[in-house]
């Protein structure tokens, strides 16, 4: 049963992948037999992978329609987007209190490799270093509960905040945007640090036009 379930855990990981890269839009329907033959597994891990994604929202289960990728409505996203800057907000303020001075190296040693992946004008390579430089901030806060809240909604908006990263200019912005918040933990400036971190998340502005664009062209294709 261990094996099994491990076995399953490792293609939910894969399948959460593919629906953060693209390759499984919102709405593809995740076909059993597809699956099976795409990952050279059984049928038992499939369909406990997803389940595992349907309880985290990322998949929907449809009578008669089996398993597609969740779409998120507009409204809904933006939605997401407000409480994913206010928990990294709280993430941020608490790290500021409480990063050692060696998880605030490793965090400087995240954002040195987001700035070459910058500079190689590599968007998907940043993007996952961005992932892991978001990951150590909430590690930082020492919070268990917190540190497992932001995480779950991080993987919710994965396809979004990677869709994000590939609008002109948005990763030089966003490695800017990193800069103010180490700036502030290494400061130990805690709201200097939520309020720097929460402007970096939000949607608004030309952010909030180049999301729709971004998601008028992923559905067009």
């Amino acid at each position: 049963m261990t094996n099994r379930l491990t076995l399953a855990d490792r293609l939910r990981e894969s399948i959460e992948e593919a629906i953060a890269t693209g390759d499984l839009p919102p709405g593809a329907r995740l076909d059993e037999a597809e699956l099976i033959a795409r990952f050279e597994v059984s049928r038992t891990p499939v369909r406990e992978a997803l389940l595992q994604l349907a309880a985290a929202g990322m998949v929907e289960m449809r009578p008669r329609h089996g398993a597609v990728v969740a779409k998120i409505s507009l409204h809904r996203l933006i939605e997401m987007f407000e409480v994913m800057a206010e928990l990294e907000a709280m993430c941020s303020r608490l790290a500021a209190r409480r990063m050692s001075k060696q998880e605030l190296e490793t965090l400087r040693e995240a954002h040195v490799a987001c700035q070459a992946a910058r500079d190689s004008d590599s968007p998907d390579e940043y993007y996952h270093l961005n992932e892991r430089f978001h990951c150590l901030i909430y590690q930082g806060s020492h919070n268990s509960f917190l540190h497992d809240e932001a995480k779950a909604l991080h993987k919710l908006l994965r396809p979004y905040r990677r869709l994000q990263l590939r609008v002109k200019g948005r990763v030089a912005a966003s490695f800017d945007e990193h800069q103010a918040v180490v700036d502030a933990l290494a400061a130990g400036d805690g709201d200097a640090a939520a309020a720097a971190l929460r402007g970096h998340i939000l949607v608004q502005g030309e952010r909030f036009g180049d999301l729709i664009a971004a998601l008028a062209q992923v559905s067009a294709e």
